[in-house]
């Protein structure tokens, strides 16, 4: 097909505006779908996906669509809206010349839609804004045109309208994309230049690499070479999305599709990394992708420790597919064998544990999220921590500083005195108040990142009745006054248990932590005393009361004396107990370390 024929374009938008709805709609008008075959959320292809009506993995489909006699490919590929799965988002938008900016006439522009559209101006995409579910009856149409124009700087009537449920302005989207979107600019005779965007790993055919042409072509039989690894493969199979994989025999400068080569191991691929010809090599890799920072860490162990290598498997084949969570081997005194993960949020952590359990059928334990911190030692080393456990002597460390992020938060104007104040209690910095309206504002500040990751957006929804939204960005270290939190079970310290808090927080924390332990942790045969230090000084402190038994329930009458016998007697037995027993520590006790906010 000719270059000038193409058009390589994604979806972006904030959650729930409806990205995957318009993206069934596309391809129901451009039929590239059998209506026997078709379902709704066509492009979400993860049960969890369908579960939760979210997006978390950026997919790819190939329509053909006839304007004027001329039959053009559309490549479209639907990203994420969650702040958690922005890394997806920026892959996508580096396949594509053209973005479709999608915003709730209900809703309005939303802070993950703003991020969206910031990225996609970065990348020199030709952004066209589109309105949408402007069908429903709480639908503010004029409202919201106006805060487009506003925010992007365009004019009324090159927002379009659009409704994916009737079927309403679908055409004028195709028109849009067609006219104002450029083609690729790729050359078809100069050496291969393909950048992988993504990758899955297929039993049968080994890793399965999405791929998008920028310059030359590449055909089965072809030897590849990765410019990043200086590995060679020799091309097994190439394809397109229609949406089902479809086999093809080449693929030339502008096309998007996918390309087996037997690669076995997960390790051999990078996303970002440049595919050229062994024979006809590029000089010039293109440019990959800025290798995603993970923001909260936690441990992932099997339930018993038959689990680890089935589990180690797992979180290697789940890493292919989604290369923005890291992991590393760790060892915990009261869990034993298990990886130390970073994530990019907490949904983000929350699908990737859900996906191991669902893919290994492994038993989880996940302790607490953390984030990163900064230590400063007094011989003016820096070290990053990300777990609690690797916090230096008290006496090494100069400077303790933790992570911060500017924070946008779009809400109706009637909230802001009451999210102002949220925002004071997480220790927030105030930068500007900006009106996208009469009715609604944008309220930015800077705020550490361990203030907001735990409860902080779901009081923000609840305290906005579901209007207020979050976006936020690393903007690097600061120092803080922090300490660590140690917590003790029966005596033991809990490594899994530990967290780093502010100073002035620390004794409130400490004291709700122990009472939420209380709860979780059942009552044994002895006494269990939980206490929360810093350093070697307590506090904190509960006790959990053994379970009692009235041993003395079968004398009646008769000498006291025989009743004190029993009583010693159980009184020696439940110390010993005391001393050997050990403390069963269930799951839900390693989370209650969350909800001590709230």
């Amino acid at each position: 097909m000719n270059i000038k024929q193409i058009r390589n374009f994604c979806i972006i938008a904030h959650i729930d505006h409806g990205k995957s709805t318009l993206a069934d709609c596309l391809l129901k008008k451009a039929k590239a779908v059998n209506p026997r075959k078709f379902r709704d959320q066509m492009l979400d292809s993860m049960d969890l996906e369908r579960e939760r009506g979210i997006t978390i993995k950026a997919s790819a489909v190939s329509l053909d669509y006839v304007k004027d006699g001329v039959t053009y490919s559309l490549n479209l590929i639907d990203t994420p809206g969650h702040v958690d799965f922005s890394y997806e988002v920026s892959r996508s938008l580096s396949a594509c010349e053209g973005a479709l900016l999608l915003v709730d006439a209900a809703q309005g522009i939303e802070a993950q839609t703003l991020t969206n559209m910031y990225m996609a101006m970065e990348k020199d995409l030709e952004i066209i804004p589109v309105l949408s579910k402007v069908d429903i009856k709480s639908a503010r149409q004029e409202e919201v045109s106006e805060e487009i124009v506003h925010i992007l700087g365009v004019k009324d009537e090159d927002v379009l309208s659009v409704s994916a449920k009737t079927g309403q302005g679908i055409e004028g989207i195709f028109d849009a994309i067609i006219t104002k979107m450029p083609f690729p600019e790729g050359k078809a005779k100069v050496p291969l230049r393909a950048l992988i965007f993504d990758s899955v790993y297929d039993d049968y055919r080994g890793v399965i690499v999405y791929i998008r042409i920028f310059d030359g072509s590449v055909k089965v039989g072809d030897s590849i070479f990765m410019m990043k690894t200086g590995l060679k493969f020799e091309v097994t199979e190439l394809g397109v999305f229609r949406p089902e994989m479809t086999r093809v025999d080449k693929l030339s400068a502008g096309s998007v599709g996918y390309c087996t080569a037997s690669i076995k191991s997960i390790h051999d691929v990078h996303i970002g990394d440049t595919i050229t010809l062994s024979k006809r090599k590029s000089e010039v890799a293109l440019q990959g992708y800025r290798k995603p920072l993970p923001m909260v860490f936690c441990g992932l162990y099997p339930t018993d420790n038959k689990g680890f290598m089935p589990l180690r498997d797992a979180i290697e084949r789940l890493w292919i597919n989604d290369s923005s969570f890291s992991f590393e081997a760790e060892t915990s005194q009261a869990l034993g064998f298990g990886f130390r993960c970073g994530f990019l949020g907490l949904l983000h952590m929350e699908i990737v544990q859900e996906r191991l359990e669902r893919e290994s059928k492994v038993g989880i334990v996940q302790t607490a999220p953390t984030v990163t911190y900064e230590i400063l030692t007094h011989d003016g080393n820096v070290i990053n921590i990300d777990n609690p456990e690797k916090l230096p002597s008290v006496d090494t460390i100069k400077e303790f500083r933790e992570p911060v992020v500017e924070a946008r938060i779009i809400l109706p104007s009637e909230y802001i005195g009451a999210i102002m104040q949220l925002v004071d209690d997480r220790r927030a910095t105030y930068k500007s108040t900006e009106y996208l309206s009469d009715k609604r504002a944008i309220l930015s500040y800077e705020i550490p990142l361990g203030e907001i990751i735990f409860d902080f957006y779901d009081k923000l929804k609840s305290m906005t009745r579901g209007f207020g939204t979050l976006d936020y960005e690393f903007i690097g270290y600061k120092p803080e006054n922090l300490v660590k939190l140690d917590i003790l079970v029966a005596g033991k310290k809990v490594d899994a248990l530990s967290c780093i808090v502010h100073r002035k927080k620390a004794e409130a924390k400490g004291r709700k932590l122990v009472q939420n332990l209380k709860k979780d942790i059942s009552r044994h045969m002895f006494e269990i005393p939980l206490q929360a230090a810093i350093g070697g000084r307590v506090i904190a402190r509960e006790t959990i009361r053994q379970m009692s038994k009235n041993v003395t329930a079968k004398c009646y009458g008769g000498d006291v004396t025989r009743k004190r016998k029993l009583l010693e007697k159980q009184k020696e037995g439940k110390k010993r107990m005391k001393n050997v027993g050990s403390v069963e520590i269930p799951q839900s006790a390693f989370l209650s370390v969350l909800s001590t906010d709230k």
